[in-house]
C-alpha cells in the first residue's frame, strides 16, 4: 500500500458543512490555548473558512488566514515561542503555592521588561509624555508585533486566499465597534494591531485617520459577527480564553481573577443564549406562517416575514479554557514558556474531549438544527 500524501488534510471526523468558523476571543496570553485547538482541529481534519478574533485572538487569526495550511501551525508556534522566550522553562517542585508564586512573578517580570516581537516598556512613564502623544497614552510600545506580524503573515494570501478573516476593534472617539473584514476591506498589521490594542497597556492604532482601541473593552468574543454574517449551513467552534463559571473568591488575587472571567467571559454565554432564542421563535415563525392558506402567502407583508423567519442551520462548539488553582487575575499577562505549553496543550486536548464526542455535533449537522454544546465540561 502507497503512504498517505502528507500535503493532503485528513479526512475530518465531523460532515462539514459549507462554512466552518473559527472564533478566537480575547485573553493575552491565554491565547496559546488557542493555537493548541487550531492544531488539533488541523490534526482532525478541521479546516475553517473563516477566521474571526479579537485581541491575541486577531493575531492568531491573522497568523491562521495568512499562511497555507501546512505553515499555519508552525508559525503559531514560531510566534508563542517567541513570545515566552524570556522566561523558559525548568524543573520545579509539583506545588500548587510554588506554582503560585512563579505564575505571579513570571507576569510582574513581563509587567516590567514586556514581550520579545510585541510590546516593550516606555522609557519615560506617560505621565511626562507630551499630551497627545502616542508615548502619553501608553505605558508600552507595541511597534515590535507590527514587525513579528509582518515576518509571519503573507498579507497577499491573508487578503485574497480562501480563509475569511474578521477582526473587531474599538473607535476611540465615537465608542462604536467596528470588525474589519477581508471581504471588504484589505488588511495589514495595523487592523490586528488595533483589535488588540487594550489600554492603558497599549496604545491606540490609527487607520484611516480614526483611532482605535481593543475590541474586548466592547465584546470579548466575535460570535455575534459570525452568526450575523452566515449565509449558509454553519459549523462553529467557538474558542473562550475565560470560563464564565468559577468558585466563590477567596482571597483578593481570586477576586481580581474571578473579575476578569466574568467580565470578558458573559458576553460570549449571553450571545449564544440569545442566538439560540431568537432562531427558535424564527423557527416557530416559519412554522406558522405555512399554515397559512394559499392565497394569504402572496401578500407582501406575509412574504417579507417569511424571508425573515428563514433559517441556516447553525451548530456552535464551546471551547472554553478552565484556569489551575494557581493562575490568578495576571494569568492573561504570564508568558512564561511552562504556563505557554501548559496551555497550548489544554487546546489539544479539549479538542481530543470534544472529538471524542463528535457523534453528537455530527447529528446535528445531519438533522440540520440549531444548537450549541460544550463537550469539555467536567
Amino acid at each position: 500500500m502507497a503512504d498517505a500524501d502528507p500535503s493532503r488534510p485528513p479526512k475530518s471526523a465531523l460532515p462539514l458543512p459549507p462554512q466552518v468558523a473559527l472564533v478566537l476571543q480575547g485573553g493575552g496570553a491565554l491565547g496559546s490555548y488557542q493555537a493548541g485547538v487550531y492544531e488539533a482541529l488541523n490534526a482532525a481534519g478541521v479546516a475553517p473558512n473563516w477566521v474571526a478574533g479579537i485581541s491575541i485572538g486577531a493575531v492568531n487569526a491573522a497568523i491562521i488566514a495568512g499562511n497555507p495550511p501546512e505553515r499555519r501551525v508552525e508559525r503559531l508556534r514560531a510566534f508563542w515561542n517567541n513570545a515566552s522566550s524570556q522566561l523558559p522553562s525548568f524543573p520545579i517542585w509539583p506545588d500548587d503555592n510554588i506554582r503560585e508564586f512563579l505564575h505571579e512573578w513570571s507576569a510582574g517580570f513581563v509587567a516590567m521588561a514586556g514581550i520579545p516581537g510585541f510590546f516593550s516598556p516606555r522609557l519615560l512613564p506617560p505621565v511626562f509624555a507630551p499630551p497627545g502623544s502616542c508615548d502619553a497614552l501608553s505605558f508600552y510600545d507595541s511597534a515590535p508585533l507590527a514587525k513579528t506580524l509582518d515576518a509571519l503573515v503573507d498579507w497577499d494570501l491573508l487578503n485574497t486566499g480562501p480563509v475569511r478573516l474578521s477582526v473587531g476593534a474599538v473607535d476611540v472617539e465615537s465608542g462604536n465597534f467596528r470588525y474589519f473584514d477581508t471581504c471588504t476591506d484589505r488588511l495589514d498589521a495595523q487592523h490586528v494591531m488595533a483589535s488588540g490594542a487594550l489600554p492603558p497597556g497599549l496604545p491606540p492604532v490609527e487607520i484611516d485617520g480614526r483611532w482605535y482601541w481593543d475590541g474586548g473593552i466592547v465584546s470579548n468574543t466575535p460570535l455575534q459577527q459570525v452568526l450575523d454574517g452566515q449565509r449558509e449551513e454553519m459549523l462553529v467552534f467557538q474558542v473562550d480564553l475565560f470560563s464564565a463559571t468559577g468558585a466563590r473568591p477567596k482571597t483578593i488575587l481570586d477576586v481580581w481573577a474571578r473579575q476578569k472571567e466574568i467580565q470578558y467571559s458573559s458576553r460570549t454565554r449571553q450571545t449564544t443564549d440569545q442566538m439560540l432564542a431568537t432562531r427558535k421563535a424564527r423557527a416557530l415563525t416559519a412554522r406558522v406562517l405555512k399554515r397559512l392558506p394559499e392565497d394569504m402567502r402572496d401578500d407582501p407583508d406575509v412574504k417579507r416575514l417569511m424571508a425573515m423567519a428563514e433559517e441556516k442551520p447553525v451548530s456552535v462548539v464551546h471551547l472554553i479554557y478552565r484556569a489551575n488553582a494557581w493562575e490568578g487575575g495576571s494569568r492573561d499577562y504570564e508568558f512564561s514558556r511552562r504556563t505557554m505549553e501548559e496551555h497550548w496543550a489544554a487546546g489539544g486536548a479539549a479538542v481530543a474531549d470534544t472529538m471524542r464526542e463528535s457523534a453528537v455535533i455530527a447529528r446535528n449537522i445531519v438533522d440540520g438544527a440549531v444548537a450549541s454544546f460544550d463537550l469539555t465540561r467536567r
